[in-house]
């Protein structure tokens, strides 16, 4: 029980035990060790939550933005000097190499409260002049948020939604996910000891009936998501309910092009991140990898070449680069799909299997050659470090086949020709895009998806749009003129 935490949740201001719940144990991904064991939160867990939330939200959202700020900015500076004990929690937590986590996980939360902290005292009305009358707008919080977060990047997420939350004067109750509960109730406790009020920022834990009891308690006011489509619809339907605001960033089967005009390394570099990063557990990554057959031949060869060079280990080693899946069921699930790969008839270029690793739930990184549009690896999200490289004839039809897919998150074009680079992501469907990178997502930068990869925007000045609404105030400064 080595990362077990005070107690399950933490809501209005403290940690909060309720055994009554149901157990949630949390695994070690690279042992399959039991660390520690949470409780899902009761009908009175939930309760606190809410009716904490809702009253410390009249206040906060009434407090000047410059002193939202301040805290917030205190929270940063307590992130980063605590960033190597963090850093390491989540390691246990995901599994994650702490080579990753010390630069991407944390560092990148902290970012994004340093950044909302800064934009909230910009944040502004407009006046609007009619000629003697005018109309002046007020950008007002909504109120209390519900934030579910995905076990990937669960300490990163929790902060990309509390942060714009937080700092345009709402309360947040923040619901981790269950395999990944821990970094969440730390950045409750640093948000509290950097002087956030009470109520404001409450995490509890559960499964999907907690989730549930959240989402359309009448209070609640936002729901933001990050997961996967079947949750996404889920949750986006029992928010329409209550005509709740929503933000759902939601999966993803991401094309990546490289043109035959290529730097041919740094597009197999960026292939590998956006497929083998975080083991391949990334919503956002270009997981259908088309390469022009003018290139495919070397393209192949180095890719084997550099893949055969990653370093799997234990995650606490700071020189391991792979890191194990996040659970049996991920495990499983992911050897099934290089199993269905094979039957299809595509061709393996490396890995392929588990890793026989101690107990842990490790996979090789895998490559397939080869893979037709129709193949269940060009379709279905696997979420594992197994990228599917697909042939192509000229820019036309690589376009229509990069958007031949109900997702719509992501994309990438690899090539020298910029003007080509910026033709052809003017025409995919995808609502985060780059060029000559990949999976580059600064909190400066909206984040998020079209179709069905989701709603809404996290991230940047565009997430102020999604965590405020507009009031429009009509002043007039004459006599009313009436008919009657």
């Amino acid at each position: 029980m080595r990362a077990q935490p005070k107690a399950s949740h933490f809501v209005n201001g403290d940690y909060v035990e309720d055994t009554a719940g149901a157990a949630i144990e949390v695994v070690y991904p690279a042992t399959g060790e039991v660390i520690a064991v949470l409780h899902e939160a009761t009908p009175a867990v939930i309760e606190a939550a809410l009716s904490g939330a809702a009253e410390a939200q009249k206040a906060w959202g009434a407090t000047r933005p410059v002193e939202r700020a301040r805290i917030l900015r205190r929270a940063v500076d307590l992130i980063r000097a605590r960033n190597e004990e963090l850093s390491v929690l989540e390691t246990l937590d995901t599994g994650k190499p702490v080579q990753e986590t010390t630069v991407a996980d944390w560092p990148s939360g902290a970012d994004a409260l340093e950044y909302f902290a800064g934009l909230a005292p910009t944040v502004t009305g407009e006046t609007v002049p009619l000629g003697g009358d005018f109309v002046y707008t007020i950008r007002e919080p909504l109120g209390v948020c519900v934030g579910i977060g995905a076990w990937n990047y669960p300490s990163q997420i929790a902060c990309w939604k509390a942060a714009p939350a937080l700092s345009l004067g709402n309360a947040m109750i923040f619901k981790p996910s269950e395999v990944t509960p821990l970094g969440a109730l730390k950045l409750a406790e640093i948000l509290v000891e950097a002087g956030l009020p009470a109520g404001l920022f409450n995490v509890v834990q559960g499964r999907g009936a907690v989730g549930g009891a959240l989402v359309t308690d009448p209070r609640v006011a936002k729901v933001s998501l990050t997961g996967s489509v079947p949750t996404g619809r889920k949750v986006y339907a029992a928010a329409a309910e209550g005509i709740r605001h929503v933000t759902m960033e939601l999966g993803g089967k991401s094309p990546l092009i490289v043109f035959d005009d290529a730097d041919v390394e740094s597009a197999i570099g960026a292939a590998m991140l956006g497929n083998f990063y975080s083991t391949g557990q990334i919503c956002s990554n270009g997981t259908r990898v088309f390469v022009q057959k003018g290139i495919k031949d070397r393209f192949l060869q180095r890719l084997a070449e550099r893949t055969a060079a990653i370093r799997l280990g234990d995650p606490l080693d700071p020189e391991t680069q792979l890191g194990p899946l996040v659970s049996e069921v991920q495990l499983q699930k992911v050897l099934g799909y290089m199993q269905i790969a094979k039957a299809e008839g595509a061709r393996l270029i490396c890995g392929g299997d588990r890793a026989t690793l101690n107990t842990g739930f490790y996979v090789q990184p895998t490559a397939f050659a080869d893979v037709t549009d129709d193949m269940t690896l060009a379709r279905e999200e696997v979420f594992g470090p197994v990228m599917a490289i697909l042939d192509f004839e000229d820019e036309d039809e690589v376009i229509t086949r990069a958007n031949d897919t109900e997702f719509g998150l992501a994309a990438g074009v690899f090539t020298v020709d910029l003007a080509r680079g910026h033709r052809v992501v003017a025409q995919l469907q995808a609502g985060t895009c780059w060029i000559n990178a990949y999976n580059l997502t600064p909190v400066e930068g909206p984040f998020g998806g079209v179709k069905s990869s989701g709603v809404g925007r996290e991230n940047s000045r565009a997430a102020v749009e999604h965590y405020t609404q507009v009031k429009s105030v009509y002043v007039g400064m004459g006599p009313v003129d009436a008919p009657y």
